[in-house]
């Protein structure tokens, strides 16, 4: 055949072609995990860290000045809610400063459970202020559609995430009130 001498040619070219293709294709585009990252781990602004240096300044229990360093994630898992009512609790991922667990029922995803370390990064507290809803004693606020959170002693973001159409927003809030809320305002 006649075509030997191409199909030497082509395949390498075409091989090149696709190379070429998927190593110069779309990057990834950040995920909600690499935003949490971002959060738990960014240090605070020199203005943030200004008005924490003041001494002699009244402030409220809001502005309270935070640890520089977040605790280990694996402190905070046993403040999340147990298994029961059909649902099960698995962790997914653990950090420093960040515990997250899915709630299942059956196989079906309902919800994403996390607790946030806020400290080295205060001003993640700052939509709380405004906050006139409570869950627990602790101010409240809905993020979205989807989302509820709670902070825990000025310093824990503990949330719940519908991953659900039928979990809603009354289920949320019954699960942020099966954490340990008391225990975790404990946790230094």
């Amino acid at each position: 055949m006649t075509f030997t001498p191409m199909r030497r040619i082509l395949a390498p070219f075409l091989i090149a072609m696709m190379l070429i293709v998927t190593a110069c294709g779309e990057t990834k585009a950040p995920s909600r995990w690499d935003k949490t990252q971002q959060e738990s781990t960014q240090k605070p602004s020199k203005t943030q860290q200004t008005n924490a240096q003041r001494p002699n300044q009244t402030t409220n229990t809001q502005d309270q000045k935070l640890p520089s360093k977040a605790v280990a994630g694996g402190k905070l898992n046993k403040y999340f809610p147990a298994n029961g009512g059909g649902y099960t609790r698995t962790f997914s991922q653990e950090k420093a400063g960040f515990a997250e667990a899915k709630l299942k029922k059956g196989s079906k995803d309902m919800a994403m459970l996390s607790i946030n370390d806020i400290a080295g990064n205060p001003s993640a507290g700052a939509k709380f202020k405004q906050s006139s809803q409570k869950i627990g004693g602790y101010p409240a606020v809905q993020q979205g559609s989807t989302t509820t959170a709670v902070l825990v002693g000025n310093r824990y973001q503990v949330k719940v995430q519908s991953k659900d159409a039928s979990f809603t927003a009354n289920d949320r809030e019954a699960w942020l009130q099966k954490f340990n809320l008391s225990g975790l305002a404990n946790v230094k």
